[in-house]
């Protein structure tokens, strides 16, 4: 007899017995595949009714907000934060309101309720102008600016057009100036031992470039860029505000300084101490609000939150996007 080992073979009933596990073993894998299937269709299908539900269903989030020409009203606009185009504070959405505001045959009065930095020159001057349009067709219609806590450059260029102007004793109002602001990074890059490269077709179209040397004859040209522009302010502002601006006393009015409400108003920039309901109360005699700000949908909101608009905030506050009226 040989010593040589030999391996058990196995009797049919153990060969089943394996083929029965390898069958079980199989199923269980196949059936968690199915349910993490199943999971991830739900999981789509339940995110999918949300949105459809907000979408559907968003103007349920304004209940308890008049519904235009449903009765005799103050119109009410909410201008808040930055002046820019795709933000809340656009020319398209301010522009957009206030011609409803205007046409809504039940509207006695209108108040642009305003609490923002400022922003864009282009679109302070785009609502400004507008406002002098609507003042001039609707001219039973008053105009009343509210500002709470910050009504400041832009901003208050938007306010100047208004037919009066409140704001509380401690509102910021003010800021008649122009900035343009970057960086310069010139002096690290010799540290580092890096060279910029820039070609172009024009002498200075890459006078803005924050990685090269200032030139005299170039910042000229620019602060003479941003003067006219803070001139198209100042004389916006005096147009709008004309005697009641106490400018040869206070000739620092147009130097950029900003005031707190209660010196805003021995200086002329505004006219009086007040809230939103005060003046719809007592001034324009109408206190049911009625809001026409543009709303933003639900999804608008979501997709903000995401960051889809980081880049452009980043670009503004690096001084890329022009000058901004702050």
């Amino acid at each position: 007899m040989s010593d040589e080992w030999k391996a058990p073979v196995a009797d049919n009933g153990d060969a089943k017995s394996w083929k029965l596990l390898e069958k079980t073993l199989l199923a269980g894998v196949q059936e968690q595949r199915r349910a993490r299937r199943w999971g991830i269709f739900f999981k789509s299908l339940t995110f999918i009714y949300l949105f459809g539900a907000l979408a559907l269903f968003s103007p349920l989030l304004n209940l308890g907000k008049s519904v235009p020409g449903t009765g005799s009203h103050t119109a009410l606009i909410e201008v808040r934060g930055m002046i820019a185009d795709q933000e809340s504070a656009s020319a398209d959405n301010i522009v957009g309101s206030l011609r409803k505001a205007f046409e809504d045959a039940n509207t006695k009065g209108v108040i642009l309720r305003i609490n923002s930095p400022g922003g864009s020159p282009v679109q302070s001057g785009y609502i400004y102008d507008e406002i002098v349009r609507l003042r001039a067709e609707y001219p039973d219609i008053k105009l009343y600016a509210v500002i709470t806590d910050l009504g400041a450059s832009g901003a208050y260029y938007i306010a100047s057009a208004a037919d009066v102007i409140y704001a509380d004793k401690s509102s910021l109002v003010g800021s008649i100036g122009v900035t343009a602001a970057s960086f310069g990074f010139v002096g690290v890059m010799e540290k580092l031992g890096i060279d910029r490269r820039v070609y172009t077709s024009g002498e200075h179209k890459a006078f803005l470039d924050p990685f090269q040397p200032q030139k005299e004859d170039e910042t000229r040209f620019w602060q003479g860029v941003l003067d006219t522009t803070h001139r198209q302010f100042i004389d916006s502002v005096k147009r709008g505000r004309g005697d009641r601006l106490k400018v040869v006393e206070h000739p620092e009015l147009f130097s950029g300084l900003i005031w707190s409400g209660e010196q805003a108003l021995q200086l002329g920039l505004i006219d009086g101490l007040g809230s939103t309901s005060y003046v719809a109360r007592e001034v324009i005699g109408e206190k049911e609000l009625m809001d026409f700000t543009v709303q933003q949908s639900p999804f608008d909101r979501f997709a903000k939150r995401l960051g889809a608009s980081v880049a452009e905030h980043l670009a503004l506050w690096m001084g890329f996007q022009g000058p901004a009226l702050r």
